[in-house]
């Protein structure tokens, strides 16, 4: 007598494959968010440590040249290093990065200069630096103020109006 033979396939079925297809998008949602969170939290450190470099290398800036007190640009602090002796207006003090004005998904300026003229030549004794994120929610959420007291402030809003002090 013959026998019918059954033949088992060995592997996953649709439904088992539909399960862990639903699964592993269960997990993206939940990861997703918590990671675009992680990535701002990098980018706001990054702006606050690069603020605090640039009040260092302004207070360095007006050291090397107090005839011109503050540096009133980035690119003043910035340049090529080995492109020459720095100088008043390249002064190779921040990396490239910094001089652009764009850095971990915040942009940087350097405003609200105040001076003075002594001898025709123009003295900035006060500066504004502003950090901002490039898209309020995905760069970062809040926006960063310092000037020459070196006192780091922040907009929770993301803007330049900065009202609160960081602690």
């Amino acid at each position: 007598m013959n026998t019918p033979t059954h033949r088992h396939e060995s592997g996953f079925t649709l439904v088992e494959l539909l399960i862990v297809m639903s699964v592993i998008l269960i997990l993206l949602t939940l990861a997703i968010p918590a990671m675009q969170s992680v990535i701002r939290r990098g980018n706001e450190t990054s702006a606050i440590t690069s603020l605090r470099m640039l009040n260092e290398m302004e207070g360095q800036y007006s050291s090397t040249y107090p005839q011109h007190g503050f540096a009133c640009s980035l690119t003043a602090l910035g340049g090529k290093v080995g492109s020459g002796p720095p100088t008043a207006e390249s002064a190779q003090l921040i990396p490239d990065d910094l001089a652009s004005g764009h850095k971990a998904g915040y942009t940087f300026t350097i405003s609200n200069c105040a001076k003075t003229t002594i001898n025709n030549v123009d003295q900035y004794n006060s500066y504004q630096i502003t950090a901002v994120p490039n898209s309020v929610g995905h760069s970062g959420n809040r926006g960063f103020c310092t000037d020459e007291n070196g006192e780091i402030r922040y907009d929770p809003k993301g803007g330049t109006n900065c009202t609160e002090l960081l602690q």
